[in-house]
């Protein structure tokens, strides 16, 4: 891999890069749609990564179809899939972390704990090895997109991360591999998340700016459903992830939730 990109980039070809651990949907396909658009090549990875899994987590269970994904990737107009096996990204002596710290501390950095350690020191070594100009994340997992670009400026990686607006299903659910857990019940309940959401959206720009009312509304409609366990629903800065109590600059809505033994996460931008 390493080999081929250095040819590319001595030809002066650029590499654009989406980093996936497979069972693709659209959300991730929109994200190679856009790749194709601003490089000449398009590389993804298929990697399920296990230090980004927590004990009890669903690392086993997480879904894999790599002939599946072979086929939407080539009708995207992949170049490469880099399917490594874990054996060799992470070796018996490997002992090298990459933490990014402040960033992560908060949401589903509290949640799950170590999961970041295992997404930056993956994608980290993504980059090293696929050498990309750009590398192309969803917005849907936005505090993993600000982790992301707070270590590619720490790092000095020459690498252009851009985020990309989250897909939903026709009837609002935010796409991910995880949807398949649930179960027909579980899945309409989950569509009280998206729905919060807009509400919220609707409440600022009516002249809402109190953060805590803002939530308990949010709240009070995804209580609603019995089925859902909600994590955390919480309005921050969209740089540095600190909570606010009033909306008065660009914040990001992010809230979790499970459904059984499904978690899901969604989240909106606000605007004041």
């Amino acid at each position: 891999m390493q080999k081929f990109s250095n040819r590319q980039r001595e030809g002066g070809r650029t590499i654009a890069l989406v980093p996936t651990m497979g069972y693709l949907h659209k959300g991730h396909l929109s994200l190679m749609v856009e790749g194709r658009k601003r490089a000449d090549i398009l590389i993804i990875s298929i990697f399920v990564n296990p230090t980004q899994f927590g004990k009890g987590e669903d690392y086993q269970e997480y879904p894999r179809d790599l002939t599946r994904d072979k086929k939407l990737a080539r009708e995207a107009g992949v170049d490469i899939i880099f399917a490594p096996k874990t054996s060799l990204m992470y070796p018996p002596d490997y002992q090298t972390w990459v933490e990014v710290r402040e960033v992560t501390r908060n949401l589903c950095g509290a949640s799950r704990p170590g999961h970041f350690q295992g997404v930056t020191t993956v994608v980290a070594k993504l980059f090293n090895i696929i050498k990309p100009h750009i590398a192309l994340f969803g917005e849907k997992d936005f505090q993993q997109l600000v982790t992301i670009k707070r270590m590619a400026a720490d790092l000095n990686f020459d690498i252009k991360i851009l985020g990309m607006p989250t897909v939903r299903e026709n009837d609002g659910l935010a796409m991910s591999s995880r949807n398949t857990y649930l179960s027909p019940r579980e899945r309409e309940s989950a569509l009280s998340l998206s729905r919060s959401l807009r509400r919220a959206r609707e409440l600022v720009s009516s002249g809402e700016r109190n953060t805590t009312r803002v939530i308990e509304e949010i709240k009070g409609i995804i209580g609603k459903e019995k089925l859902i366990n909600i994590d955390y629903i919480k309005i921050c800065d969209t740089d540095n992830l600190k909570e606010l109590k009033k909306i008065d600059r660009k914040a990001v809505m992010a809230l979790a939730a499970k459904l059984g033994q499904t978690r899901l996460i969604d989240n909106c931008i606000l605007k004041p």
